[in-house]
């Protein structure tokens, strides 16, 4: 006698349903952070984010002093400042420089030595007057010195989010510490240029 054939369920069956369930309760779970609430403190995350802003822009501030007693360093320093703004909005801060062209990028070999000399002398001069209006850091009258000081504000922060690598989550453990990689490298150039 032949078996009828198998009958075949017209609808979901009960486990994958039963999984679906699990699936949204899991991802519902884990969507909710610990800030989403109305008034709820922020994170350590966002605190070591938020603190890590801050240093950036302290150490932009610092470069816009170096600059603005140094302007023969606008040059050399301008590609290194530029990095330090973009660390700065990386973290969520602005990222904004305090002169607009002094982040531009430097000028490409094919452009004239006039407008490279024109656009260094306009660097200078807002930078100049954008760190004279803000708080700025003590810097060595010697250029050496100057770099030297740099070199060391860049190595103490670098040193300081390695450490607080242990303390935050992947992504921003990520971008610390391809930061203080950045920071490392322009305590070594900054030290080369100050010898």
């Amino acid at each position: 006698m032949p078996y009828p054939p198998p009958r075949t369920p017209s609808g979901p069956r009960r486990r994958s349903l039963l999984a679906s369930a699990a699936g949204a309760a899991l991802l519902v779970g884990c969507s909710a952070g610990p800030d989403s609430g109305g008034g709820a403190a922020p994170s350590a995350a966002e605190r070591a984010r938020a603190r890590a802003a801050r240093d950036s822009a302290a150490l932009l501030e610092h470069y816009d002093a170096v600059l603005a007693a140094h302007p023969a360093l606008t040059q050399r320093l301008r590609p290194l400042r530029a990095q330090v703004a973009a660390h700065a909005k990386a973290f969520g801060g602005t990222g904004a420089a305090k002169s607009p062209s002094s982040t531009a990028s430097p000028t490409s070999a094919a452009a004239s030595s006039a407008a490279s000399t024109a656009a260094s002398a306009a660097d200078s001069t807002a930078v100049s007057t954008a760190a004279s209006t803000a708080s700025a850091p003590a810097v060595p009258a010697d250029e050496k010195g100057a770099l030297a000081d740099l070199a060391a504000a860049e190595r103490a922060l670098a040193d300081r989010r390695t450490t607080a690598l242990l303390e935050v989550p992947g992504e921003l453990a990520r971008l610390m510490a391809s930061v203080a990689a950045a920071g490392a490298a322009h305590a070594f150039v900054l030290t080369g240029e100050a010898k």
